[in-house]
């Protein structure tokens, strides 16, 4: 997809630059005839014919006896500018790059020939090593080079009106920036697409890139594909590298989610969000994520972001510290109510004695002179009322009725019901704190009694 990206920004600007150029044989003004030592026009003269029959491998063939014969020929970059002709319709890709090269090394572009057939070197040069499939390191370099020229060439030929001139520049820069981070992102995707991924090359590579075009939402993705890549090569570290891949990705998502009109940016935008949550949690921190980003396109010094296992241990830490005998309850509860509930019950906690506990007196029975206490245990985000999950069996009754409130005790259990699921404890009622009771009402006379009756005699 990257790659037709790529050639449709190039395709853009083709039917401008062949406008501009007008016939496909490069003009010659630059080297008339006195310009031509013996025999040299002839040889220009055919391989011009042979490119316009598209007999490609005849004209390279021309050329090169021309070069060999006259290597220093006044009219050298004319035959340059054929050459790139010809080997680019002779598909000899590195060869064409090579002698576009080679021409701009004799001078500013602006001056080696007319603008008509500079710009379609240039271009033809810049198309090339966008399409290439396996470019050499040096087509890239040579790639690079012509593109770059491209990019900043600025001589206006002389038949073009300004207005279009206007036009085609901004065709031509495009076509120019998108070869040139082709160039850029070619080596990081060569190293992920190799077998294995050659992670760490890709890294390098993508940072690289990054560096030169900060404001790439592609290549800032792609660099997260390559952290992402080493984190799982390497599972020890996977904590502090896989971090740096959701920078990059998030910082992707905000540049740009199209990814340069190459994805649905909605989609990837909820992509890219999930790898954040998934990995942390929750969105907690990303807002302050998104802002970082936009400022430092690579990954400061020491950058983490805590994985849900250590966001889950610090809360539970903290958790156990605020609310000790809730933990140690909410630990219970957790392992009776899983599917072994009940041989974790039969082997570990029957007849154990268990630290101190606290919870909500719901009620005792009977209601007076209690010999049970039904207790809940909330949580500190209770919703509703808290069910009843413990009974407490006492030792005696109590001398009164109990009030509700919360208490605190220590007991052993005795027996266990997972549904509905009650857990029964055996306690002395001398160790049950906080536990208020109030006077049971007198009993009532029975309907049938007299006040004061006389003791039936014997």
């Amino acid at each position: 997809m990257f790659n037709y990206i790529m050639k449709r920004i190039a395709a853009a600007a083709a039917f401008s630059v062949l406008v501009i150029a007008g016939a496909t044989q490069p003009a010659h003004a630059q080297c008339d005839a006195a310009h031509y030592k013996d025999g040299e026009y002839q040889m220009y003269d055919q391989a011009a014919k042979d490119i316009a029959a598209n007999a490609f491998d005849k004209a390279t063939a021309g050329l090169t006896a021309w070069q060999q014969k006259y290597p220093d020929s006044a009219c050298k970059n004319e035959r340059s500018a054929l050459l790139v002709q010809a080997y680019n319709g002779a598909k000899q890709t590195s060869k064409m790059l090579a002698e576009a090269a080679d021409l701009l090394s004799r001078g500013k572009a602006e001056d080696l020939l007319p603008a008509p057939n500079m710009i379609q070197v240039l271009y033809l040069g810049t198309v090339a090593i966008t399409n290439a499939p396996n470019p050499s390191a040096d087509d890239l370099a040579n790639g690079q080079k012509v593109a770059q020229a491209l990019l900043t060439y600025n001589k206006k030929p002389d038949t073009t009106p300004d207005a279009q001139w206007a036009q085609v520049k901004g065709q031509l820069q495009a076509a120019a920036n998108a070869a040139l981070l082709t160039i850029a992102a070619r080596p990081g995707l060569a190293a992920l697409a190799k077998t294995p991924a050659d992670c760490a090359a890709a890294e390098a590579a993508f940072s690289k890139a990054v560096g030169a075009y900060p404001q790439n939402s592609f290549l800032a993705f792609n660099l997260g594909q390559a952290y992402r890549c080493s984190a799982r090569a390497d599972q020890s570290k996977y904590d502090q590298i896989y971090p740096k891949a959701i920078y990059e990705f998030i910082r992707a998502m905000v540049l740009d989610p199209t990814l340069g009109g190459t994805q649905d940016g909605a989609k990837m935008t909820t992509t890219l969000t999930n790898l954040y949550v998934n990995y942390h949690g929750g969105p907690d921190g990303l807002d302050q994520l998104k802002e970082q980003v936009k400022n430092n396109p690579l990954p400061p010094d020491g950058f983490t972001i805590e994985s849900a296992a250590v966001v889950s241990a610090r809360k539970q830490k903290d958790f156990q510290e605020k609310y000790p005998q809730l933990a140690l309850w909410m630990g219970i509860k957790g392992q009776l109510a899983a599917a072994n509930g009940q041989q974790y019950f039969d082997s570990q906690l029957k007849d154990s004695a268990v630290p101190k506990l606290k919870g909500m007196l719901v009620e005792g029975k009977p209601a007076c002179r209690s010999k049970e206490l039904f207790v809940s245990v909330p949580e500190p985000d209770q919703q509703g009322t808290a069910p009843t999950v413990i009974t407490l069996k006492l030792d005696a009754p109590l001398t009164g009725k109990p009030e509700a409130g919360e208490i605190q005790w220590e007991g052993v259990p005795s027996a266990f019901t997972p549904d509905p699921f009650m857990l029964t404890m055996d306690t002395e009622k001398a160790k049950i704190e906080g536990l208020k009771t109030t006077p049971c009402a007198p009993a009532a006379a029975h309907p049938g009694a007299k006040k004061g009756a006389a003791t039936k005699k014997k």
